[in-house]
């Protein structure tokens, strides 16, 4: 098995809007009820390729495995050293070190930005463990939970909330932070 992670393009949109499409109507990883569009996906990329923020994309002997990318985590300034990650791997390449590959990556990137956290918003709690363990076994630590804050599929769903300090010494930006006035993912 060849394991691939690379910079998403504009070729790989139909891939990641059906993948997101599948996890809308099927999964609990979003609460979005509706699945987007290609043309909507494409406006979301845009917006994350335009704070300099990583989009990856992972292949498993060529295909189309997954993808992560990472968010403004908030837009006010002070918040501007922090990013939300989000991770979507196909359920055929799941347990194969995909979802790892593509969090790895996108932490190293951020890293590389001088950016300070990584948060994980882990919907439905209850059925999300490999989830919550692969974050943990990266250095994520628990930082709170909303509880029952999401109606999806009839039952209302947790958000297990996660961080990763990228800086534990806790000193002042090595870098500007991310530009938070062009507009959010």
């Amino acid at each position: 098995m060849t394991r691939t992670i690379r910079h998403a393009t504009m070729a790989d949109l139909g891939h990641i809007t059906a993948l997101y499409g599948r996890e809308v109507r099927n999964g609990t990883a979003t609460f979005e009820l509706e699945a987007p569009t290609q043309d909507e996906m494409a406006r979301r990329f845009a917006s994350v390729k335009r704070h300099g923020l990583p989009w990856l994309v992972a292949e498993v002997d060529g295909a189309f495995a997954g993808y992560a990318y990472a968010s403004p985590f908030r837009p006010r300034p002070a918040y501007r050293y922090g990013v939300e990650g989000s991770i979507y791997v196909e359920e055929a390449a799941r347990g194969q070190g995909v979802g790892r590959g593509l969090l790895e990556a996108m932490i190293e990137q951020v890293r590389a930005m001088g950016l300070r956290h990584v948060i994980a918003a882990i919907s439905d709690s209850d059925t999300s463990a490999a989830s919550i363990a692969l974050h943990r076994s990266l250095g994520f630590r628990d930082a709170g939970a909303y509880r029952q804050v999401g109606w999806k599929f009839d039952r209302w769903l947790d958000v297990t909330l996660m961080q990763l300090d990228l800086d534990p010494r806790a000193g002042p930006p090595t870098a500007p932070g991310l530009d938070l006035g062009g507009g959010l993912a």
